[in-house]
């Protein structure tokens, strides 16, 4: 079987936490969201990327428009795609 390598991530030396999703197209590229490790449930998840969001200085209605997005959302998978297209994860 042939090990898949991902272009869209940063394979550098360094513990498994340190891989960032390099989403260059994403609203707030700067803006950084650990996922793994982390509570997986969608709210939880969606208070995490708000709160960083907010520390990144984006404006308030930009945050209400994620919150927007997310909850317009039919799945988790939807969700999360959300996410990727406003933030990094890690």
């Amino acid at each position: 079987m042939q090990e898949y390598i991902n272009p869209r991530y940063d394979y550098s030396e360094g513990d498994e936490n340190d891989v960032v999703e390099l989403n260059q197209d994403a609203k707030h590229p700067s803006v950084v969201v650990k996922l793994v490790g982390e509570d997986g449930n969608s709210f939880a998840i969606m208070g995490r990327v708000a709160k960083a969001l907010k520390r990144g200085g984006v404006p308030q209605t930009e945050v209400d428009q994620f919150y927007a997005e997310c909850q317009a959302s039919h799945s988790q998978t939807e969700m999360l795609i959300v996410v990727m297209k406003w933030v990094a994860v890690q």
